[in-house]
């Protein structure tokens, strides 16, 4: 089963609309901890999940993806 998180991003310090933070995200929690690359020192994954983050208009519509998909999440 899949952990989920999902939570509203706050706005940045140069940000001063509300373009944005009226969104709300779920990304998946990281099934495999990050590798470095020997050769470069860059970190790295194979978990692909890891590089998905969905957008979402209200909590309800990200808590009802989430459920829909049998995925555990976390607000």
């Amino acid at each position: 089963m899949s952990m989920a998180r999902i939570y509203r991003p706050g706005r940045t310090a140069t940000q001063s609309g509300v373009a944005k933070a009226k969104l709300w995200i779920l990304e998946f929690a990281p099934a495999t901890p990050r590798q470095i690359d020997p050769l470069m020192g860059w970190t790295g994954s194979g978990d692909m999940r890891a590089q998905v983050r969905l957008s979402f208009a209200n909590k309800e519509e990200a808590v009802a993806y989430a459920e829909r998909n049998g995925l555990t999440y976390q607000i």
